[in-house]
């Protein structure tokens, strides 16, 4: 009885190891290459509503799935990866894109890291020129004196 119960155990997870395993597989024909890889390119340029920081293209999510679908669909139908890209955010929303597009809505977005980058040089700019017109400065007699008495001081036992 051990060895049939063992036996049905281990078909059991076979059958189940196996489902889980084609669950996962898609299987796309592709007219050429190039389509093989503007699909891949754009599966990987989108991210999935669900998982978030998680491209659609490595998302089992099933969202992910119908997002992949479309695209090949789409590519199918011979549109442009442009006209794919606006069908799907039309769809899913400016959300999906890693990178979002240069719009009145995201100037702040793409502005923020200039503005830093440029606001850094400049003040790089002031701190060196401080440090130099610092360092050249000549002492006045007055400091001078007391400078001298000090390093007297300290020569002196």
């Amino acid at each position: 009885m051990a060895p049939l119960i063992r036996w049905l155990t281990a078909v059991l997870l076979l059958a189940c190891a196996t489902q889980a395993v084609g669950d996962s597989i898609e299987i796309r024909d592709f007219d050429s290459p190039v389509q093989k890889e503007r699909y891949r390119d754009l599966t990987s340029s989108m991210r999935c509503p669900l998982c978030e920081n998680q491209a659609i293209g490595d998302s089992d999510a099933p969202i992910s799935g119908d997002m992949r679908d479309r695209v090949y669909t789409l590519l199918q139908d011979g549109q442009s990866d442009t006209e794919i890209i606006n069908h799907m955010v039309d769809r899913f929303g400016e959300y999906i894109l890693y990178n979002p597009r240069l719009e009145s809505r995201t100037y702040l977005l793409w502005g923020i890291p200039v503005a830093l980058l440029l606001g850094g040089g400049v003040l790089v700019v002031l701190v060196v020129r401080a440090r130099r017109n610092a360092s050249t400065a000549s002492l006045s007699a007055s400091e001078r004196d007391r400078l001298d008495k000090l390093i007297n001081r300290k020569r002196s036992p």
